[in-house]
């Protein structure tokens, strides 16, 4: 498989495995309409800061849990005209890339820029998938090929599923230098290769087809296929008509067998056609469950365009200026046909590149609609994720508008996060500040890759779970040394084949430990880092 090289590749490659991980701090609750102090615990939320340690935190609780990606990451264009920089020369993304890659930092051009920025992200972002996930990334031209290559490489070319074209405008731009640029890309890309994206809603545009022109009892229909997808040797047989009108087989051969052709003209479902020099079989519309959606969106009334995404914007905040913040916002309807592939009532949705938060105000919507109960985890890095992203939210959530026009609001609520301390120290040691229950769950993840999902213990305080009859212990007290002895293990209560235990030192011996299936690991030399 072709793969991608560019300065910096070397230092990025397995850059998210360095990431320092941080903790999630809770600011605020939004619920019923009014901000909290307390956590809603709603599933829903708004993380401030650099989504690549932010995807890093998720990890504990979200690995392989998220059912659709949606991103919307810089295009790469040169423009540096606005506050959400496109040629990735943000500070925050030059600090990080100077850090990184160190003096070759000098020497990158934008797109090296671009690709180091992306490559640990969708690392992450790949982790958090759920085996019957997807993601899909929106980007223009100046960074599709390169996109594309690197999406292989991390997600594996046979789970490529579609280039996705989007009409992003509603009208040509007569001032362009060379061509207009109409549409979008949009690559699709699956945790497993029999993921299939769900059916759309049929339209009246879809059902014009089908008719009933012989008042067949089951209602309209439309002439179905009767060729072979494939050669069929073996089903090129003739057809004799009623008159004697011998008919010949199509180029592939038949779809079915004789006597089962027999059977579906016998039963109505395949008919001859009035002159009988060909057979057709009906396909009824009241069969039909929905379409299989195109890769192609070109309808603007269906999917809306970016200057639509402007005017919601101008709508929800009553102002121009939020909407000159972002130059290519995407529109409410564009979201909505995504999540209508792409996720089910009760499906966990990320979108770590959040900008205006339209992502998560078309979840709200589709939950309305539908009475769902999907989540949302969404990242945004500026710092008018308070003034702009949440507060769209808010508003979704409350309706925003005046008078006649006032947007009746979807109700639901979100808790909003800060990235906080790092779990280790510099030098190594756990950061006390970060909470004993931070710090265990942390631990818990580690060994098991599922999150740690009570506190209440059957078992002494430092019991953590049980997994595959392995039961396991954090054996930590803030500015204590704690040891691994007998007397601790009188205190254990759980029975298990093995027993993995955390503490500052051991005095158990060996042939006692080998003998009782115990693994002792000392803290915090023995703690994953990942």
């Amino acid at each position: 498989m072709p793969t991608l090289h560019w300065i910096g590749k070397d230092k990025v490659i397995n850059h998210h495995l360095d990431v320092s991980f941080k903790v999630l701090e809770h600011a605020y609750g939004f619920d019923n309409g009014k901000q909290i102090e307390e956590e809603t615990k709603s599933g829903n939320k708004i993380i401030h800061g650099d989504n690549l340690e932010a995807l890093k935190a998720l990890l504990p609780e979200y690995e392989g849990r998220i059912k659709c990606i949606y991103i919307d990451p810089p295009y790469n264009t040169g423009n540096e005209g606005w506050v959400y920089n496109d040629n990735v020369n943000d500070p925050k993304i030059k600090k990080w890339l100077g850090k990184v890659v160190g003096k070759e930092f000098e020497d990158l051009s934008r797109h090296d820029k671009w690709l180091c920025m992306m490559y640990p992200r969708l690392k992450l972002l790949q982790k958090l998938l759920s085996n019957d996930g997807v993601i899909l990334i929106s980007i223009d031209d100046n960074e599709q090929a390169n996109l594309k290559l690197i999406c292989d490489e991390i997600f594996g070319g046979g789970n490529f599923v579609t280039d996705l074209i989007w009409r992003s405008a509603d009208s040509s731009n007569n001032d362009a230098k060379q061509f207009s640029v109409d549409y979008n890309h949009t690559l699709i890309y699956s945790k497993a290769l029999s993921w299939q994206p769900n059916k759309l809603d049929r339209t009246e545009e879809n059902n014009l087809h089908y008719k009933n022109p012989d008042n067949d009892p089951n209602g309209p229909w439309f002439s179905g296929n009767i060729s072979s997808p494939n050669p069929r040797p073996n089903l090129t047989f003739d057809i004799i008509s009623p008159n004697g009108t011998i008919i010949k087989p199509p180029k592939n051969g038949w779809r079915w067998k004789k006597e089962r052709i027999d059977e579906m003209i016998e039963r109505g479902e395949i008919i001859y056609s009035e002159d009988e020099t060909r057979i057709i079989k009906k396909t009824y519309l009241k069969d039909q469950s929905g379409i299989v959606p195109s890769n192609i969106w070109w309808d603007v009334e269906e999917t809306g365009h970016n200057r639509n995404a402007k005017y919601e914007l101008i709508k929800i905040f009553n102002e121009l200026k939020t909407s000159e913040i972002f130059k290519t916002p995407k529109p409410i309807k564009f979201i909505d046909k995504i999540l209508k592939i792409a996720t089910d009532r009760d499906s966990i949705i990320l979108d770590s590149f959040a900008g205006s938060g339209t992502t998560a105000h078309a979840i709200l919507n589709l939950n309305k609609q539908d009475n769902g109960n999907r989540k949302f985890i969404i990242v945004e890095m500026e710092d008018y994720v308070e003034a702009v992203t949440s507060e769209r939210i808010k508003r979704a959530i409350n309706g925003f508008g005046e008078g006649n026009k006032k947007t009746k609001g979807t109700g639901g609520s979100f808790d909003f996060y800060e990235l906080g301390q790092p779990m280790f120290l510099e030098d190594g040691n756990l950061n006390e500040l970060v909470g004993v229950e931070k710090i265990r769950q942390y631990v818990y993840y580690t060994e098991i890759k599922t999150p740690l999902t009570t506190s209440k213990y059957k078992d002494n305080k430092h019991f953590l779970g049980k997994h595959n009859d392995t039961a396991f212990y954090f054996h930590y007290e803030q500015d204590e040394v704690t040891t691994l002895d007998h007397a601790f293990l009188a205190t254990m209560k759980t029975k298990a084949g093995q027993y993995v235990i955390y503490a500052d030192n051991c005095l158990l011996t060996k042939d006692f430990m080998t003998k009782h299936n115990i693994i002792f690991k000392k803290i915090p030399r023995d703690i994953t880092r990942f």
